[in-house]
This record gives C-alpha cells, structure tokens and sequence, in this order.
C-alpha cells in the first residue's frame, strides 16, 4: 500500500534492486521516503533486517527471509553559499552520479573524479567511495543517521566517521547500529582545484584537444573512461569492483617487485604500497574466463559478471577460487568489497 512516507511489500523479488540481477526475493521490502518513515517502521522489525540503497555493492546468495529496507529519501539542495565554498545536501536514495551531475551543472567542484558510480547517496560514506584521485573524505562535511536501537537521529561530523581506504566507522564500530539518511557535502567555487593526477584522465583530455579543463571536461572524461572500461550493469550483470585493491608492507612489495618487475604500485604515505587487485587477478588467469554463466570480465579482471541466470552462490564460489589463486601466487589475500547477503 502506497503513502506519503513509505511503500511496503510481500515476498518482494529483489532481481530488479540488485545489479547483479540475481533473482531472489524478500519476506518484506519495505521502501522508505522519509526520516519520519524509517522512525515508525524500525519499532516493528522483529526480525534481522538488511538497508538497500542500489543494490550496486551486494551479491545475494539466498532469498531474504526476513527484511529489507529500501532507502529512497529524495532530495539535492545547495543549503549555503560561502564566497569559495558550497555546501550541498543530499537524501541518501538519491542515486549518486545524478548527484555528480547536478553539481557539475551548477559548477560546483569536487565531486567530478567521481562520476558515473554507481549506487545511491546513503552508502557513499560508509564506504568513503573513491575513483581516480579523489574520495568521499575529501569532499564530505557531515551526516545524519537514525539510531536503529532508539529511533534517535544523529549528526555525524567528518572527524567521527574514521575515514580509511574504502572504510568508515560504520563497516566497523558502528557498523549494524545506525542507518544514513542524508549527507552533506563541502564543494568549491570556481576556480577550482582540478585532480588530475591520474594519467587516464589526462590521456582521455589530451586527446580530445583539452588544455584547460573545466570540472566538467574531467566528468566526461571519467565516464568515457568507466564507460570503455567496466561493463554497463543493465547490459551485463555486475557489481563493479568485486575486491579491494590490497595494500602491502614495504617488505612483501620488494620481494614481488624483484620477482615481478612490472608490477603497477602506488606508494602510500606510511610507507605501505597499494597494489591493484585487478592486475593480480588478471597475472592468475583468470582475465575474461567464464564458467557456466558466471566469469571475469573480458576488459576488467576485477568485475566479476553474471551473463545469464548464474546464481550468487555461483558467483561467490568463482571469487573464493579467484582469491585463493592470488593468494598462492602472490601471498596476498584480497578483501571482498562486495557485501554478501545470506
């Protein structure tokens, strides 16, 4: 039944809220609209539950007999406006990259390294989303969340959330306790700070005779880059990245850069090295190779891919065998950043 602040559903098939489109399906979905919603309906929740957002981040290996809660809190205002800075609010079902849009169109920077992610608003502080050079860290400014114990709405400031790769408090200390409902965020005025330090971009500029980019040239030119590089979840069923890329201690990367001369690195600032987990992939074998309907994609080893009606149980299997193989060739055991429900 429809109302102001919420949509509820029976034995819900989640097919169409998941991007790797597996087909299972929820004792309840409830979809919520509101703070005031979220509020009314946790007191009720006898049962574990899980938070959507886009559904761009889950494998489901099982149907979900209990509930999922689908967050889809509208909403994008530019609530003040300094003379170098604006701050921008969003409802955590805002869907991201019209999010990136919307500032990009208003000339608002620091948001365009992040173009065409997918997911929604609400899940890009708990896992501080980053691409190219720039992450969520870098432009937030604070959040609410409701308490799932009390029903009490807190604000969360930049210094709270424990910002790391791909990491906040809320996947660690916090995690399971409080549910995101709006973000706000800390963008600039022109002239703005370009990030450009990664060279696709740069190429990607370059090439189309681009000299003195604008925010907007450099949004571009990362959606014709995720474009070219990572398959269209609409087209090929998918989760982006499956892994995250590892990061190693200086020892471990002298002894593989000896062995392994090509290795692509990036040096972090406490002397640990980042390693892209899709070069490791792809050093396995495994780079484009399908079992049955499930398989790595043929432009990205770290994009695991359902071309059909592979299961998430299929799907998972394939990763555990991917993670063991780079486990034993590179004694590196990569993270799942794909949150599994079961």
């Amino acid at each position: 039944m429809k109302s102001l602040i919420h949509i509820f559903y029976m034995n819900k098939s989640l097919q169409a809220f998941n991007t790797f489109g597996i087909e299972a399906s929820a004792g309840q979905l409830i979809e919520i609209n509101s703070v005031a919603a979220l509020q009314a309906v946790l007191p009720d929740i006898k049962t574990p539950f899980y938070v959507l957002g886009g559904g761009s981040n889950i494998l489901l290996l099982n149907d979900i007999k209990g509930t999922v809660l689908k967050m889809s809190i509208p909403g994008i205002k530019i609530e003040r406006t300094f003379k170098h800075a604006v701050y921008l609010s969003a409802g955590a079902g805002v869907n991201w990259h019209k999010l990136v849009l919307f500032a990009v169109e208003n000339n608002l920077g620091g948001l365009e390294n992040l173009s065409l992610i997918p997911g929604t608003v609400g899940a890009s502080p708990m896992q501080n989303i980053g691409a190219y050079g720039v992450e969520i860290k870098d432009v937030f400014h604070r959040l609410e969340a409701v308490e799932i114990a009390t029903g009490k709405l807190k604000i969360f400031r930049r210094k709270e959330l424990a910002f790391g790769y791909r990491n906040s408090i809320f996947k660690n200390k916090l995690k399971g306790k409080y549910i995101i409902t709006k973000v706000w965020f800390k963008l600039s005025k022109p002239p703005h700070r370009l990030r450009l330090a990664y060279g696709a971009i740069k190429t990607v500029l370059k090439n189309a005779g681009i000299n003195q980019p604008t925010i907007r040239d450099i949004s571009d030119a990362v959606i014709k880059i995720r474009s070219e590089k990572l398959p269209d979840p609409r087209e090929i069923g998918n989760a982006g990245s499956f892994f995250k890329n590892p990061v190693v201690d200086a020892g471990l990367f002298a002894a593989l850069h000896r062995q392994y001369p090509e290795i692509p690195h990036y040096p972090q600032a406490d002397g640990t090295v980042k390693l892209p987990a899709g070069w490791l992939i792809e050093q396995c074998g495994w780079k484009g190779k399908r079992i049955g309907d499930t398989g790595t994609h043929v432009r990205q080893a770290l994009v695991l891919v359902n071309y059909g009606t592979a299961s998430g149980a299929e799907i998972h299997a394939l990763a555990v065998k991917i993670r063991e193989s780079v486990r034993q060739k590179f004694k590196i055991t990569l993270e799942m950043e794909v949150n599994i429900w079961h």
